[in-house]
């Protein structure tokens, strides 16, 4: 009998500690996205001011075609920490980022939309837009 007391306890325990760790994973890959989506726009920038356009690809703001690179090898690729970046050059003076979660159901966290003004914007349970709430 003690034992099922125990057990059940335990039991209730883990229910209310489980919902809070997923929950702290997943606002921690947000912030990670966020971070990188502040990295893409300044890196973006730099190569605007020394290339006289926005780059074609991730992959040109990294070695072996810019010596030093503008961010790491891991976010050229397009995924980092939980989340795929897409990068679309529209114009040569404008671009897309799109930080979409690789997660489902309750790990996945909200997607992100940014273009050149810097401005992130946020939308929970779809691909981020031009449209969306600001975030930041």
């Amino acid at each position: 009998m003690e034992i099922m007391v125990v057990t059940s306890i335990v039991i209730v325990l883990i229910s209310f500690a489980v919902p809070n760790i997923l929950r702290s994973r997943v606002i921690g890959m947000e912030t990670s996205a966020l971070g990188n989506l502040r990295a893409l726009n300044n890196a973006c920038q730099l190569y605007l001011l020394n290339m006289k356009n926005y780059p074609e690809s991730l992959a040109d703001m990294t070695q072996p075609k810019v010596d030093p690179p503008y961010i790491d090898p891991e976010l050229a690729g397009g995924t980092k920490q939980g989340y795929s970046f897409v990068y679309r050059l529209v114009a040569s003076d404008h671009f897309t980022v799109n930080a979409n979660p690789n997660a489902f159901g309750l790990l996945q966290g909200r997607f992100f939309f940014m273009d050149e003004s810097g401005l992130v914007r946020a939308r929970k349970g779809g691909s981020a837009g031009a449209d969306d709430p600001v975030l930041f």
